[in-house]
């Protein structure tokens, strides 16, 4: 009877798993959409497109970006979130599904409704001043902001960015003082930074380091925790004078958590392959991406990873969006 049991109960898992298998046999069927939850021409935007081009090519895959802006990425979040877990909608996402759970009061997803495929790398943002603000250095801009609290207009890429988080975690460490102006999107904030219109920003270095080259604007340091290759003259904030500092801004594929395993794992290969060719490492690269490419299981431990982190910034900093 027991002998009987195992059976029955080995061959209605296997009955169970008889559908995936079969779907994964056939996906992809139609094309894949890929919801980039920021507008177009923007650093998620364009770091999207690299690696879902390259995909395509090496997999015949179609996948057809969707960009859906708007609330700091939770249209494009919540709508992967609750999207059927068939493998045909997917989002690639910046800090933002790790970060915003904690900081949105309304947000209607959490990190754990998505299934990780491929952490694909990170890359810093600058910290950058209008050129018309006789500021030259961090050590400058925090001293100048004390004097006056609010004086300083803060340009992000929208509430709850990591545009917006890493520079309220530059305001935890060292008091600087700002008027947060929120942005759908960082070329907007960016345009108003070369106007004249607001004071400073902080954006992905890919979207502002042209800008600092061509003379527009001033950067004063990078975010992460060493220089990027394509920015090798440019300072780390750490370096300036701000101990500790290092945050981030990294780029994953997702989907709804409830995948099957199978699809998963088809993509998450297809993603390996375009991610392995030096075509695609160099345009990465380009943009100051530094290159992880990690697979499924190890990008799932991150994300949880960063939430947890992410949650205890947010409540250190006391930063909330409604």
């Amino acid at each position: 009877m027991k002998r009987f049991k195992t059976t029955f109960a080995a061959l209605l898992a296997a009955a169970c798993l008889l559908p995936c298998i079969a779907a994964a046999q056939d996906y992809p069927s139609r094309p894949i959409r890929v919801l980039i939850g920021f507008p177009a021409g923007g650093a998620s935007d364009i770091v999207a497109r690299m690696v879902m081009q390259k995909t395509s090519e090496v997999s015949g895959y179609n996948l057809v970006a969707d960009n859906r802006p708007g609330a700091g990425g939770n249209l494009a979040f919540e709508a992967t979130a609750i999207a059927a877990p068939d493998g045909y909608t997917l989002l690639f996402s910046p800090p933002g599904i790790a970060i915003n759970p904690s900081l949105y009061t309304k947000a209607n997803f959490k990190s754990s409704d998505f299934k990780a495929i491929s952490l694909v790398g990170e890359a810093p943002l600058l910290l950058m001043v209008r050129n018309g603000l006789p500021i030259k250095t961090v050590a400058e801009l925090v001293a100048a902001s004390k004097k006056s609290p609010d004086a300083i207009r803060f340009a992000s890429s929208g509430s709850g960015s990591s545009s917006h988080l890493a520079t309220e975690v530059l305001k935890s460490m060292t008091g600087m003082q700002y008027l947060h102006v929120p942005y759908k999107g960082g070329a907007a904030a960016m345009t108003d930074l070369i106007g004249d219109r607001v004071d400073i920003s902080m954006l992905p270095i890919s979207e502002s380091l042209p800008y600092v080259r061509d003379g527009r604007a001033r950067a004063l340091g990078q975010t992460g925790a060493k220089r990027s290759p394509i920015a090798t003259d440019i300072p780390t904030i750490e370096e300036g004078g701000v101990k500790g500092y290092s945050v981030a801004t990294w780029y994953m594929l997702v989907g709804p958590a409830k995948m099957p395993a199978a699809i998963v794992g088809q993509i998450e290969k297809k993603v390996d392959e375009a991610m392995k060719t030096a075509d695609l490492q160099n345009k990465l690269k380009g943009v100051g991406v530094t290159v992880i490419n990690e697979g499924s299981r190890a990008a799932g431990e991150y994300l949880e990873s960063e939430s947890a982190r992410w949650a205890k910034i947010v409540k250190a900093t006391g930063t909330h969006v409604d």
